[in-house]
């Protein structure tokens, strides 16, 4: 997708898998006010449509995901308006706060807040053109959208450091062998195969889908026992809830799938 600067966010509908492009291909998709906001405003209207089982997020052209904040405005509002925990001003909360799941497709270099908002996203596929950075120390600010805590959760302690601590890029299939991304396909193959696995979720109950999300998030950002005693709850209160004959008809239905997928 090209896009123009007319409109900082688009968004189109895939059966039930809706794609969101950050559109201001001039400027590396960087997330102006606006940008955020539109961002914001098109989250929470997926999060409310009942149609929408699953999204995915790209970045118009094939240069950038996002450069992240622009700078220029950046010099005129200062930090405080980009460190608002507001969905309308946060990217990153705009995209957490989704129930449904959000499939980031890195179309480009994705840098500093743009890195940050691509680690909100829950699964990551990068095209060859795909570069990470984290560029704080070299800018002389600090993150404020969870990149130091999530970023080291992801690919360890020391490679986290190797990245903060030096500002250097992250080639696509480094990103891919540090687990950072699940895969890298060709640039003219990244969408269809994000939209793919957006759909292959969407296929799945949706209360389940989202339940299930908050449950791996929530147990994330806890301690190992108090994760399990999560899971504990959580799997009590819901399969208490499930008779047998439901089991069996998804046990056959999911040895069905089983089946085509490997021919």
């Amino acid at each position: 997708m090209s896009g123009t600067d007319e409109t900082p966010v688009l968004v189109e509908h895939d059966g039930p898998v809706a794609l969101v492009t950050l559109n201001r291909p001039a400027a590396m998709n960087a997330l102006s006010r606006d940008l955020r906001a539109a961002l914001a405003e098109a989250m929470i209207a997926l999060d409310r449509d009942d149609s929408v089982r699953a999204v995915v997020l790209t970045g118009a052209s094939t240069r950038a995901f996002t450069a992240g904040l622009d700078l220029k405005e950046l010099g005129i509002d200062g930090l405080g308006a980009a460190n608002a925990s507001q969905p309308a001003a946060n990217p990153v909360k705009a995209v957490e706060q989704c129930r449904k799941p959000v499939v980031g497709a890195i179309n480009g270099v994705a840098i500093t807040g743009g890195f940050e908002l691509a680690l909100a996203c829950d699964v990551l596929i990068g095209s060859e053109n795909a570069r990470f950075a984290d560029t704080h120390a070299r800018v002389g600010i600090m993150p404020g959208w969870g990149l130091s805590q999530k970023l080291s959760r992801m690919i360890g302690i020391s490679r986290a450091k190797e990245l903060s601590l030096t500002g250097n890029f992250l080639d696509a299939q480094t990103a891919c062998q540090w687990g950072l991304i699940n895969r890298v396909v060709a640039a003219d193959r990244l969408l269809p195969a994000a939209l793919a696995l957006a759909a292959d979720m969407a296929s799945a109950d949706p209360d389940m889908v989202q339940a299930y999300k908050a449950l791996i998030d929530q147990g994330y950002a806890a301690s190992f026992g108090e994760a399990l005693e999560l899971e504990h709850q959580a799997s009590s209160a819901r399969n208490a809830a499930v008779g047998g004959a439901e089991v069996e008809q998804r046990r056959r239905a999911v040895m069905e799938r089983g089946r085509a997928q490997q021919a």
